[in-house]
């Protein structure tokens, strides 16, 4: 995705919600449940189709299939490598959460954290199939039709170990190194594409209170630039300028205290080969660290595509907000070096979201006519 020298572009992290025939077609296929491949491709591709017309109509620039075919962002993964079992590992849960077990048990119940057993990784990992990786392919390119920008996401190596925990290999760094080499043929196959490669990174910030907890800062820096050392090796053959990389802290109301500070990792960020960093920027507990930027030179190689829509609650930020949090970025690194994004996706488990669908909508309207009020400002348009 290319910035303009004529306005601020739009577009938005992955994930959007479901509806209710694509995710019980995604728990059938993660759970090993007989279904009928002719009708999830039928399912599939109505869907693409639909929440491809509904960020057109929306008016977002760069746009995906919202990760429909996906459980999740990060476990996904399991029906596209070997190596991976289910083992009786329950879902992690954030540290800032465990610290307030009352408040983590009634959102819980409530279903705001979705029960889920995770896969672990218990044998040497390579790619067992790229089929389910083009036929998301196929199904993006023909909802996008011409002249449409689109991007699709897969996770990163860092955040397949901070999640998928590993009893085969004798070191993280051995486990990160299988995992870049496995994940490399489907960063380049999205990029031989001609769709954008967007990275889902949240082990570089969520890893903190998830992977890392019982850990110091230091060594928590540490790993992760281990993380971007084995990014980086994936992407070897990947051009910069057709990748970005998203980090979070995690797409869950909660406290949010045990959150590393964006200061202490973003000398590790910079160092990731993506051109495009899109940056959790809208949720009260980062927002203010966009004044990072006062004394952090942007490399001449980056772009910024901050979040300016907090995705983990139904207030619809008014458009004034999006272009003040816009205006912010672009004054400190340039108009033509900024992107309107989202904090998070909207959909980061299959069923799941804290954001009602038809609000989420609501929400991306006001990201792109936040984006114009901005561009106008910026560039002195009548």
């Amino acid at each position: 995705m290319t910035t303009s020298p004529e306005r601020i572009r739009t577009t938005h992290v992955g994930s959007l919600p479901r509806p209710q025939d694509v995710v019980d077609c995604l728990f059938a296929q993660d759970r090993g449940e007989p279904y009928e491949a002719t009708r999830f491709e039928e399912v599939m591709r109505g869907a693409v189709a639909d929440v491809v017309r509904r960020q057109l109509s929306v008016g977002l620039d760069v746009v995906n299939d919202g990760e429909m075919s996906k459980i999740s962002y990060a476990t996904y993964i399991r029906h596209r490598l070997n190596g991976f079992e289910i083992g009786n590992v329950p879902r992690a849960t954030p540290q800032d959460l465990d610290d307030y077990p009352e408040y983590r048990d009634r959102i819980a119940a409530a279903g705001a954290t979705p029960k889920y057993v995770r896969p672990i990784c218990k044998g040497p990992i390579s790619v067992k199939t790229l089929e389910p990786l083009r036929a998301d392919i196929a199904r993006l390119k023909a909802s996008l039709g011409g002249g449409h920008e689109g991007f699709m996401t897969a996770v990163s190596p860092g955040t397949i170990a901070v999640f998928q925990p590993n009893e085969y290999y004798s070191s993280h760094a051995a486990y990160l190194e299988a995992l870049a080499q496995a994940m490399r043929m489907e960063y380049e196959t999205i990029v031989q594409s001609g769709l954008m490669l967007s990275i889902d990174c949240p082990d570089l910030g969520m890893g903190r209170h998830i992977r890392f907890r019982a850990v110091d800062d230091d060594e928590f820096v540490r790993n992760a630039a281990l993380q971007v050392e084995a990014l980086n090796a994936a992407l070897v053959n990947v051009p910069a300028e057709r990748t970005r990389l998203h980090i979070c802290w995690g797409n869950y109301e909660g406290p949010h205290t045990r959150d590393i500070a964006l200061s202490k990792v973003l000398p590790v960020l910079l160092q990731a080969k993506p051109a495009q960093l899109l940056i959790e920027a809208a949720n009260p507990r980062h927002e203010h660290e966009w004044e990072l930027w006062e004394r952090q030179k942007l490399p001449d190689d980056k772009v910024l595509v901050p979040g300016v829509l907090d995705t983990s609650c139904n207030f619809v930020e008014h458009p004034e907000l999006v272009a003040q949090r816009l205006l912010r970025y672009a004054r400190l690194v340039g108009r033509e070096r900024v992107i309107a994004g989202t904090d998070c996706g909207f959909g980061t488990f299959a069923g799941f979201g804290a954001v009602h669908p038809a609000i989420c909508w609501v929400k991306m309207q006001s990201l792109v006519e936040g984006a114009r009020l901005a561009t106008r400002k910026l560039w002195n348009q009548a």
